[in-house]
């Protein structure tokens, strides 16, 4: 495929999950809503896999593993108020992932990860290009060796901590093969 096909295919992609989409559960306690955010999910996943297809990359795959723990990984920073890529406990970031997406069975086995916040949300092409402007995040992106992305994209209203009580839009991109 074309790249101009790539991106007309993510811009449809787009739409489609916005319209389609729920924006999906609130989860938090009251008056400290998080709500996930399907569709800037579906957004940066096709921005990305356009993006890697300009550069003769394959397209990553969606992993519910690696999403699960992006998933996680934003939730945290949403309620405890803190934004860097060890977890809440401290530990290091591939420790969380390897939790979700071991490396029992597989000679081969890597890790990373991108991390955004903004106020109040962002855009799913905004995402793409913070990220590329981020030499260590446009290092990820265009890594040859990834085969599959878990992405989390939530909405706090008043986050604490870092946050300085702002509504933030916090997006967790985290990439990995096994093989």
């Amino acid at each position: 495929m074309s790249p101009r096909t790539w991106g007309s295919l993510a811009a449809v992609l787009f739409v489609l999950l916005s319209l389609s989409a729920p924006a999906s559960a609130s989860r938090g306690t009251p008056g400290k809503t998080i709500t996930a955010v399907n569709a800037l999910e579906g957004g940066v996943l096709g921005e990305i896999n356009a993006l890697r297809g300009r550069h003769g990359l394959v397209s990553l795959r969606l992993s519910a593993r690696l999403s699960g723990a992006a998933d996680g990984h934003s939730q945290a920073m949403a309620t405890r108020g803190f934004f860097r890529h060890e977890s809440a406990d401290g530990s290091a970031f591939w420790k969380r992932l390897q939790r979700f997406y071991d490396a029992k069975g597989f000679g081969y086995w890597a890790v990373g990860e991108n991390l955004l916040w903004a106020s109040p949300s962002v855009e799913p092409s905004k995402a793409l290009q913070m990220w590329l402007d981020s030499p260590p995040h446009r290092k990820n992106l265009l890594d040859p060796k990834w085969r599959e992305i878990g992405l989390s994209a939530v909405h706090a209203v008043a986050a604490p901590g870092t946050f300085s009580g702002m509504d933030v839009t916090i997006l967790t991109a985290d990439f990995g093969v096994r093989q």
